[in-house]
């Protein structure tokens, strides 16, 4: 079984409802919900989108932006050597790290902290997914994208964004690939959408 059908059949397998306080009798909907604080969960289908996109593998180390519920963080912290996983919503992140503990997820590192700004005392990261809406491609996050890395990031203002796949050659060099377009809440921090 190649990696990308590892991932579908771990995502079918992961219960949406155990990342959700309120809304579980729609978890099976393909629907973004409400978390609290103004925030959502993805809808499934673009959850495993996003992820066959980014393409982990079990010896790359992933940073995540936004933990969010942490769905997301769970399916990523199964095909990664570790997740890094920042979130700037403090009852978000708290949430989320009592529930991936929890669950048993032991290779996740938590921050609360601005996403736009990386984690650089961990960079470089093999992969980085942004789980929200920047108006452009934060600079901090490409800095701490390794060479042959992707990152998978929402660009765009409030009323839709394009997918963007992002790469990173080996002489540094920075490639994008629009990938869809897509509707996320906003990247919060110091590349805030107006």
């Amino acid at each position: 079984m190649n990696t990308n059908d590892k991932i579908k059949k771990y995502f079918y397998k992961l219960d949406r409802r155990l990342f959700l306080d309120a809304y579980k009798e729609s978890s099976e909907i393909d629907l973004p919900l409400p978390i609290g604080y103004g925030q959502t969960i993805s809808q499934p289908s673009l959850v495993l989108d996003m992820t066959l996109m980014l393409m982990p593998e079990p010896h790359l180390r992933t940073l995540e932006i936004g933990t969010g519920s942490g769905y997301q963080t769970a399916i990523l912290s199964e095909f990664s050597k570790e997740v890094f996983t920042i979130e700037r919503i403090s009852q978000l992140y708290e949430k989320a790290k009592i529930r991936l503990d929890g669950l048993g997820y032991q290779n996740i590192y938590y921050k609360l902290d601005d996403g736009t700004m990386g984690w650089k005392s961990f960079a470089p990261f093999d992969r980085i997914m942004v789980t929200a809406a920047a108006r452009f491609i934060p600079p901090a996050l490409t800095d701490q994208l390794a060479v042959n890395g992707r990152m998978v990031i929402p660009v765009g203002g409030s009323s839709g964004q394009e997918l963007l796949l992002v790469t990173k050659a080996a002489d540094g060099v920075i490639n994008t690939e629009i990938k869809g377009y897509v509707q996320f809440v906003p990247l919060i921090g110091k590349y805030e959408t107006p």
